[in-house]
């Protein structure tokens, strides 16, 4: 019976062991983060993040440009995911007054309760789910590290709840 020679990976074995579990981590968090958004208020974790951040902004307005770059989202994805949010009634386009060759998302009045009514049942998973198994330290790490592979795959600053976008790690 002839054997089958390893697949060479270009990775060492300490490296496959760690991709295998970002990968898998990458696959089962979005998972469970859009199940129970689904099951508890019908969106996705993608346009419950794009509410938050309408809801963080100014007047609860943003250019869609800006928006697909603080959701880290292509205008076409973005385009498709405001157009679901507006049959709900939850955002709404309009031509930006100042500038008519601008497209600004508007979270409405519905849009914004939406999110408060959805936003503690998400935050509680969240924090069981990435934060109380981790300790302190380990959090402060993986903010560390998490911004430091964002930054090696686009450069590009992000949004941050802070108050607008976060410096390179």
């Amino acid at each position: 019976m002839p054997s089958t020679p390893p697949v060479p990976t270009g990775l060492s074995a300490e490296q496959l062991e760690v991709w295998a579990s970002v990968a898998t981590l990458l696959e089962r968090l979005p998972a469970a983060l859009d199940a129970q958004l689904q099951r508890d208020s019908g969106l996705t974790h993608f346009e419950h993040g794009l509410l938050f951040a309408l809801d963080s902004a100014p007047e609860r307005t943003l250019r869609m440009s800006t928006l697909a770059g603080y959701a880290s989202s292509t205008l076409s994805r973005l385009s498709r995911a405001i157009s679901r949010l507006e049959r709900k009634g939850l955002v709404r386009r309009q031509i930006d007054p100042s500038d008519g060759r601008v497209t600004l998302a508007v979270l409405t009045d519905e849009g914004h309760d939406l999110l408060v009514e959805s936003t503690p049942a998400h935050h509680a998973l969240v924090e069981q789910l990435v934060f109380a198994p981790l300790t302190p330290q380990q959090v402060r790490q993986l903010g560390l590290v998490s911004r430091r592979l964002a930054q090696a795959i686009d450069p590009a600053e992000t949004w941050s709840p802070a108050g607008g976008r976060s410096r390179p790690a």
